[in-house]
């Protein structure tokens, strides 16, 4: 296959599942031979929330106090700013894994600044606003291909298209998530004061789809059971307007009696590094991620990669990439299931087996093979011949 230059475009420079797996394709791809240069609106001037072993590009974009609209709306019009050029569109391949992106290519495409584009569904968001529901289906409608990470969206989506799209799936860099103890793993149980015990991790912040109220309800009943039990919420950054779940969620919290604050029931982090993502993992007694709504699900790898067993949604995509046995498989929408799950985890016996079967699992996800399962979809949007490779 001949080298290409691939234009990724994602949604922002934060530590969300989504960035983190454009980052993570593109450095597989430079690795393959090609060029990947991951592109993102970066009002904070900051860059990308890691380094990467591949081209980044931050995206020059204003700060906006407006609605979710204004910011979907103002972030488009950065991306069509950068590409405004034929010399800021000097690629082979453009390919979006957002609406954001994906409506600024798709605007490019009409100003035939660009021949078409690739775009990857991670998953749909269920949008109130008709103006954001319209740019998401937009997004996918005119792109030239589709990808995406799980069966149970690219049959979903092909449903709605009739046109089969192929999976791409995620992977998990073990070179980084790994079972191995160090010296990160006790500042991150300083810093937050992680001295009870059991500790029950959940990644992405207070979100609905990711079902945190779900999540409270059940580590109240752990509570009950482990008086000491900490709650560690990880992670948050969104470009989605979150606010009126939180407080739902905070509520909840308050009603319980769980204090939020370092060293007390439950800790809120924020986003935090990837320096420090594995030390969070490993610090953990069990993973909480019984999601409503997932597009792979990514974090449940790294935590896997890490030795840490999972509690996930018996439902898509887990149900597609895990065995009965690699996690625990619970209801989302019991609460009491997901704390059986909690307390089930801390068992001896269940962890250990838990752990290798996680860890065997983790292992079979590969970025290098995520990459390889792109090219032939590339090839058929790239739109010039370069110097061919061999891998």
């Amino acid at each position: 296959m001949t080298a290409l230059r691939i234009a990724v475009l994602t949604h922002s420079t934060n530590p969300r599942g989504g960035v983190a797996h454009c980052l993570a394709l593109a450095e597989a791809l430079c690795a393959l031979g090609h060029e990947a240069v991951v592109h993102a609106p970066d009002p904070s001037g900051r860059g990308f929330f890691r380094p990467a072993a591949c081209p980044m590009v931050s995206v020059a974009a204003r700060p906006v106090a407006g609605t979710t609209v204004d910011l979907v709306r103002a972030r488009i019009d950065d991306y069509l700013r950068h590409f405004a050029s034929p010399a800021a569109c000097d690629f082979d391949v453009f390919h979006a894994h957002c609406g954001i992106g994906g409506n600024a290519l798709a605007t490019l495409k009409h100003r035939r600044l660009i021949p078409g584009f690739v775009r990857t569904v991670h998953h749909l968001d269920s949008f109130s606003d008709p103006v954001l529901a319209d740019w998401q289906d937009r997004s996918i409608r005119e792109a030239s291909r589709l990808l995406c990470v799980s069966r149970a969206w690219a049959d979903r989506i092909a449903g709605d298209l009739g046109t089969e799209i192929p999976v791409v799936g995620n992977g998990v860099d073990l070179s980084i998530y790994r079972a191995m103890p160090t010296e990160a793993d006790a500042i991150v149980r300083a810093r937050w004061g992680l001295d009870g015990g059991p500790i029950v991790l959940s990644v992405g912040g207070f979100e609905e789809r990711k079902n945190t109220a779900g999540i409270i309800e059940a580590f109240a009943l752990l509570r009950s059971r482990h008086p000491q039990a900490q709650l560690v919420v990880v992670g948050g950054a969104s470009l989605l307007d979150h606010a009126s779940y939180g407080a739902r969620c905070r509520a909840a919290l308050s009603a319980h009696g769980l204090v939020v604050g370092r060293g007390e029931a439950v800790i809120e982090t924020g986003p935090v590094s990837q320096e420090e993502m594995p030390a969070f993992y490993r610090t953990a007694d069990v993973l909480a991620f019984p999601s409503w709504t997932e597009g792979f699900g990514l974090c449940v790898l790294e935590a896997m990669a890490c030795g840490l067993p999972a509690i996930v949604s018996r439902r898509p995509p887990f149900t597609e990439y895990l065995r009965s046995d690699d996690a625990l498989f619970v209801d989302p929408g019991d609460p009491r299931d997901i704390a059986d799950a909690m307390t089930a985890a801390l068992a001896p016996m269940t962890r250990a087996g838990l752990h290798a079967a996680g860890s065997a699992r983790a292992a079979t996800h590969s970025w290098r093979a995520c990459a390889e399962r792109h090219l032939a979809t590339y090839a058929a949007c790239a739109r010039v011949e370069r110097e061919p490779i061999h891998v």
